[in-house]
């Protein structure tokens, strides 16, 4: 244990030294010797290793839904190079150098995070032997002995004897329960995290193994937890407790304010957006402004949760800018008035042509264009008397016979001879 922990010692004194000043702040009150002081030295530590690591999750964040859209690329250079497994591997590469994507970037936050759990982990245990280790002097040691949190030594474990758990002044029956309770809600945070990322957060109109790998894990990191939980002691059960809160409370505030596109936590965002935005008539936010951005670059593109959007700002006569505005559509301006109030009328109607009687169609031809002023109508009497008309000549058919033209109203071609009447 000595040559593993020398191995950890460029990081066992970091850790160590944030613990003690954490320790003075919190000794003040609590008092040095209790395990609020030591507990909450630990929690504190958790709170600053996961603010230093933010970065690392945005980047995991993005290097998350990027795998999530190559995923049916992916599926396809499986299934051409199914039968050879180094071209399949190359042409994977020369996807991911194509798009700029990194498969190892989701990892990055548990593998930075790693040696400050091990560090912490050979600090609890050399407390647990009576051993002093990088900032922590004898009498702190002596203090974080004698601290416990809710009856359960720091350096307590549940598969310590009887004996070692007398040793730190406690009972082996309060240490396994309070361990039992911890690593109950360190696997239920755990599982919930997943879940919520699974349910909410995940593209449902794409189908890959990704999203199967992922369910499974699922289940599988909460097993793993609850089985590795039972060796750690109650301090690194403390810290891994409040690291997996912190991360469940991180991704219920990406979910909520940046969701992934496609997801049903999208659809719930869009819809939130799209009340406020019509309520305001203005994007509130960068965030807001940078998710309409990127579904007006998408064009048509979009999904079905996108198009609902802007079908919905285009019923209220608002549109999506390119930079991520929101503004006034010409059919809302125009039914506004200089000062900005809603003219009485509304939205200005388009007006009808008046409907021409029967006569003024006759008259006016197969265009229906107006007579000029000084054309005589049907309806005016004309100076000339009907015998200085000359009659129309009638046409010849080619039958022989002369026929009449047809008159308004008679229907063309021959007619039916009427029946002599009967006197």
């Amino acid at each position: 244990m000595d040559t593993i922990a020398s191995l950890f010692s460029f990081i066992t004194t970091p850790v160590s030294w944030v613990i003690v000043q954490f320790h003075k702040v919190y000794g003040a009150v609590f008092g040095p010797d209790t395990g609020w002081a030591w507990g909450l030295s630990i929690v504190s530590l958790v709170i600053l290793i996961r603010i230093c690591l933010i970065p690392l999750f945005v980047k995991q964040i993005k290097a998350t839904r990027a795998m999530q859209t190559l995923q049916p690329e992916m599926k396809k250079i499986q299934e051409r190079y199914k039968n050879d497994k180094q071209r399949q591997s190359e042409e994977m590469m020369k996807l991911y150098k194509e798009t700029g994507t990194n498969p190892l970037s989701s990892c990055l936050p548990i593998l930075a995070q790693s040696p400050f759990f091990f560090a912490l982990y050979h600090v609890l245990n050399a407390i647990a032997n009576n051993d002093t280790i990088g900032s922590i002097n004898q009498s702190l040691l002596d203090s974080a002995q004698k601290a416990h949190i809710f009856g359960a030594p720091l350096a307590a474990k549940f598969t310590d004897s009887s004996s070692d758990v007398a040793a730190l002044d406690a009972s082996l029956t309060t240490v396994r329960i309070v361990t039992a309770v911890m690593i109950v809600m360190m696997s239920a945070s755990q599982f919930y995290t997943q879940r919520q990322l699974m349910t909410k957060n995940v593209d449902t109109t794409v189908k890959t193994p990704f999203m199967q790998q992922q369910k499974m894990l699922m289940y599988v990191f909460p097993v793993m937890f609850a089985v590795f939980g039972i060796n750690f002691p109650v301090g690194v059960l403390v810290y891994w407790l409040t690291t997996n809160v912190w991360t469940m409370g991180q991704q219920m505030y990406v979910i909520h304010n940046n969701p992934t596109p496609g997801s049903k936590a999208q659809a719930a965002y869009l819809e939130r957006l799209t009340k406020h935005v019509t309520n305001h008539g203005k994007t509130r936010s960068r965030g807001e402004k940078a998710i309409v951005k990127a579904i007006v670059a998408k064009g048509r593109d979009r999904n079905e949760f996108e198009r609902k959007f802007i079908n919905a700002l285009s019923k209220t006569g608002l549109v999506a800018q390119a930079d991520g505005t929101v503004v006034k559509g010409e059919a809302q301006a125009a039914a506004e008035t200089e000062d900005g109030t809603p003219t009485t009328g509304g939205t200005p109607k388009r007006q009808q042509p008046k409907r021409q009687s029967k006569s003024q169609r006759q008259s006016g031809g197969a265009s229906g264009a107006p007579k000029a002023a000084d054309e005589p109508t049907s309806l005016t009497k004309s100076d000339e008397p009907e015998d200085a008309k000359p009659a129309a000549p009638a046409k010849k058919q080619p039958g022989g016979n002369t026929r009449s033209k047809a008159q308004s109203g008679q229907r063309k071609g021959p007619q039916r001879p009427k029946s002599p009447s009967k006197k």
